[in-house]
């Protein structure tokens, strides 16, 4: 009995030790299936997102926004540690990535670094503008007319009270055109508009600002005395409805029709629309009215946001964006037009010479355009190469990780410069192509006075 007995509570013990270790196996088992589970659940979710392909065109270049940190210092003492506090809360990568993972982190790298490219679009529709006034031109909108007339829409929103060299934007924008004005032919005719000229910046203020948009000097010849008052009477104070003052401009010019009058407009402003008062639109329905205006936009001093809104409005109209940045470059910009109603009697008188003129002007303008193009896939390349190098040195990935990425933006910016190559060489090729054609034409019409 006691025999029996001890080989029971023997057998037993075994019993609860294999049971034990089934159960101990089967546990492991689990642990491992979820384990396996959830690493196939985190692979599955870090590729499932969607990633925005880079540019093939540089009409995308030209249309992605500028990224809020592209001028970004990476020189001096305290650069790499401002590049590890903001390009540090890019998604972690260190642990194997995927390529899609690591394109997703160009790609938002890129994004915050993004320059404001920009298209031949605009250069080509310079040329075309240097032919206002000839009869050359292939489009009625760029003839001279019997009357020519032009009006600024200036933004008066509180921000361009900011001081630029001591001076208010504002302050410095009425003396550039003051001095503009002063330049035109006596049979010219100027008109002022302004918007946001009443309220505040507050939102208590808000609606009564975003209804703020007054012609202060009615399109008419150019009165001195008249002109100083009536741009005395406003100073910077509200919000920014561009929208309202387009839709405004339009009623301003409407007895202006575009079969006898070379219409002008210049939009002025230091920032993005505020009042969500659609100025795409409102733009576009201005172009296409029976006023058939040359509409171009001026940025002043203007951040990132605002320069792609006031591009869009550009682009919208086929008219050119400039941005300038102190008085000294706004002036610049609006003495390009000063001399455009005399340039039918020059072309009249000796167009040889204007075409001649014309050519050196635009070659000047293209080569400018190139540089600056340039200038900014240099300045982006060189940024991200220098911040991938401090995220390496960071240890925010591994040097394969480091590698690919590197190799992923030469190519890019490779590509960047082989397309700002082949518009040099196309927009030299059609300078020379229409001063040839142009001369072509104005022989065959002195031959035909002469006759």
């Amino acid at each position: 009995m006691i025999f029996l007995l001890l080989c029971s509570c023997s057998s037993n013990n075994k019993n609860e030790g294999v049971v034990k270790e089934n159960n101990t196996a089967n546990k492991q088992v689990k642990h491992n299936d979820h384990k396996a589970s959830s690493q196939n659940n985190n692979n599955n979710n870090n590729d499932d997102f969607n990633l925005d392909p880079l540019p093939t065109t540089y009409e995308e270049l030209a249309k992605l926004p500028m990224g809020k940190h592209d001028d970004i210092d990476i020189l001096g003492s305290e650069a790499d540690k401002e590049i590890l506090r903001i390009f540090g809360s890019l998604p972690h990568i260190s642990d194997n990535p995927s390529k899609k993972e690591l394109d997703l982190y160009y790609s938002d790298l890129l994004k915050n670094l993004q320059q404001n490219y920009e298209g031949p679009e605009n250069i080509i529709r310079r040329l075309k503008f240097s032919l206002l006034g000839s009869p050359l031109s292939d489009n009625d909108r760029y003839q001279f007319k019997e009357h020519l007339n032009v009006e600024f829409i200036i933004d008066a929103s509180g921000s361009m009270a900011q001081l630029i060299d001591g001076k208010s934007k504002m302050q410095a924008a009425k003396e550039s055109i003051i001095k503009f004005v002063s330049k035109l032919p006596k049979d010219a005719k100027v008109g002022i508009r302004i918007y946001g000229h009443k309220g505040s910046g507050s939102d208590s203020d808000k609606i009564l600002s975003c209804k703020s948009s007054e012609i202060v000097y009615s399109i008419s010849n150019y009165d001195e005395g008249k002109f100083k008052s009536a741009l005395n009477k406003f100073s910077p104070k509200g919000w920014t409805p561009i929208g309202l003052a387009l839709a405004e401009a339009k009623k301003d010019l409407s007895i202006y029709d575009g079969k006898n009058n070379t219409n002008i407009v210049y939009l002025v402003s230091d920032g993005v629309d505020t009042c969500n008062d659609d100025p795409i639109n409102k733009a576009k329905e201005l172009y296409s009215s029976n006023i058939s205006p040359i509409i171009n936009v001026i940025g002043f001093d203007v951040d990132n946001e605002g320069q792609n809104q006031l591009k869009e409005i550009a682009d919208a109209t086929k008219g050119i964006y400039e941005n300038v940045n102190d008085e000294g470059e706004l002036q610049s910009e609006l003495d390009k037009i000063n001399d455009l109603a005399n340039q039918w009697k020059t072309w009249k008188e000796n167009g040889m010479k204007q075409l001649e003129i014309n050519k050196i002007n635009n070659n000047l303008d293209i080569f400018s355009y190139i540089a600056r193009e340039e200038s900014k896939a240099v300045k982006e390349r060189t940024k991200i190469e220098h911040i991938l190098y401090v995220l390496y040195q960071a240890k925010m990935f591994d040097k394969d990780s480091f590698d690919y990425l590197d190799k992923k933006d030469s190519e890019y910016h490779k590509w960047i410069q082989e397309e700002i190559n082949k518009f040099n060489q196309e927009l030299k090729a059609l300078n020379e192509n229409n001063y040839q054609e142009a001369i072509k034409q104005l022989e065959e019409k002195y031959n035909e006075n002469t006759q």
